[in-house]
């Protein structure tokens, strides 16, 4: 009798469970996305299937792309024992117990153990430690999940013994799977409820779930549940209604139209232009419609060398910095790095005098290319010596090559391109860093001064 009274609750709970933890696959053919890692023909798939996944793993990626529900799919398909720990709520007496009872287990019936230790990277070093030995001689299996990249939050001879599995953001075509999945699931969606969800709506809440299974599930079931019936009984989902749900509005912003392009082209030229306001609002806008942060950090990556180039030489050392710390943080911390990437450029002096690169490949591919001069030409016996004196001896006074080196201040005026081409076409500004490149280059070469 307690077994049927446990059993009825344990349905109950089920059937109350939110919308995200009901629709929660449990096989691999109902999982969605990342097929980069658990596609039929992948490995990860292939060890599933065949309950042969001995060594350890950990799935990292940000919330709501299935970490935690592929974990949960192995512990569905798999005949060894499965544990679930998480790292915020257990710490090592919690994790002794495990590892106690997984020993017995094994001793007394040879039954193997696997391990899901959720929100890995909460544990510190000395709860990691007293994890390793017990992966390591295989009484239990790892799998950790976590939204942490493992390289940094892990201790390394844990990573160093898994296997690692990055997850990305779910696409925006699979979140509209998911949702309408559970619009259409009668056990565990609204299948059997009468709701109709209008297709800008689910776009909107597509869009701003920002690659987030749960985060959009979330909001469809705010929308559903809070929604009052119409007198023909149909849950109407409307655009607003799904504004309201998620509290954002929605935004005209097509990824691959004109509206994407518009954006980007605003958010471009404001930073160009030196508007630190402007580019932070064409930005925001981008980021709430679900632009990929990293388009956004490469097209700062171009900018950099195209509009700021040597008048700030450090404006593309600190876009590398910030995407590279947008790499380790991830969204939504990682808006800080896309704010100062932009802040850095829209504030810097601006110049284009790289583009004079473009000049010079133009004029090769239109004119040819002339011969290297004599003195400029490979002698590899004689360069090993790296002495003005032995070039002189070598190749003689008036057509040898000068070693800048051995002039006082590193230079010396001589030819480098060829016969009949004059060059000109860097032009450095009178701003910036680019000043002191001026004021060096009419030092230098007085004669080609303006």
């Amino acid at each position: 009798m307690a077994d049927l009274f446990e059993l009825n609750r344990q349905k109950q709970i089920e059937r109350e469970a939110p919308l995200a933890a009901r629709m929660r696959p449990h096989t691999l053919e109902e999982f969605v996305g990342q097929q980069h890692i658990i596609g039929e023909d992948r490995l990860l798939y292939r060890a599933i299937k065949a309950d042969r996944l001995f060594s350890s793993v950990i799935f990292w990626g940000p919330p709501g792309t299935g970490k935690t529900t592929l974990a949960m799919i192995i512990a569905h398909s798999t005949a060894r024992h499965f544990e679930t720990i998480s790292a915020v709520l257990a710490g090592v007496a919690e994790l002794r117990k495990v590892i106690e009872d997984a020993k017995q287990r094994r001793g007394m019936y040879g039954t193997r153990t696997l391990l899901l230790v959720d929100e890995i990277h909460r544990w510190n070093k000395a709860q990691q430690d007293a994890l390793l030995p017990h992966v390591e001689d295989g009484t239990v299996g790892l799998i950790g999940a976590t939204t942490e990249n493992p390289y940094f939050s892990v201790i390394a001879p844990l990573v160093s013994r898994s296997r690692v599995f990055q997850f990305k953001p779910l696409t925006d075509d699979d979140v509209e799977v998911i949702l309408r999945n559970a619009l259409a699931d009668g056990a565990r969606g609204y299948g059997t409820r009468n709701v109709l969800v209008d297709d800008d709506a689910v776009a909107h809440l597509v869009r701003t779930a920002g690659g987030d299974a749960r985060s959009a599930l979330n909001a469809l079931e705010l929308a559903v549940e809070s929604t009052t019936p119409g007198p023909n009984g149909i849950i109407h989902i409307s655009l607003a209604a799904a504004e309201d749900s998620i509290q954002q509005h929605a935004l005209r912003y097509d990824k691959s139209g004109d509206e994407h392009y518009d954006t980007i082209s605003a958010f471009i030229k404001s930073v160009r232009g030196g508007d630190p306001d402007a580019a932070l609002y064409w930005l925001a806008k981008m980021v709430s419609a679900g632009e990929d942060p990293r388009f956004i950090l490469r097209r700062l990556y171009i900018l950099a060398a195209e509009d700021i180039g040597l008048a700030d030489p450090t404006g593309v050392i600190v876009v590398n910095a910030c995407a590279q710390a947008f790499e380790w943080v991830g969204m939504p911390e990682g808006q800080y790095h896309l704010a100062m990437a932009t802040l850095y450029l829209a504030t810097a002096p601006k110049s284009n005098s790289v583009g004079a690169y473009w000049s010079a490949l133009a004029h090769v591919q239109e004119k040819g290319v002339g011969a290297v001069p004599v003195h400029l030409r490979d002698k590899s016996d004689v360069f090993r010596g790296a002495l003005a004196e032995h070039y002189r001896r070598t190749l003689g006074e008036h057509e040898g090559y000068q070693y800048p080196h051995a002039f006082p201040e590193g230079f010396v005026e001589q030819q480098y391109l060829p016969d009949g081409v004059e060059g000109g076409w860097f032009r450095p500004k009178k701003h910036g860093y680019e000043r002191q490149i001026s004021q060096r280059l009419a030092d230098w070469w007085k004669d080609r001064v303006d």
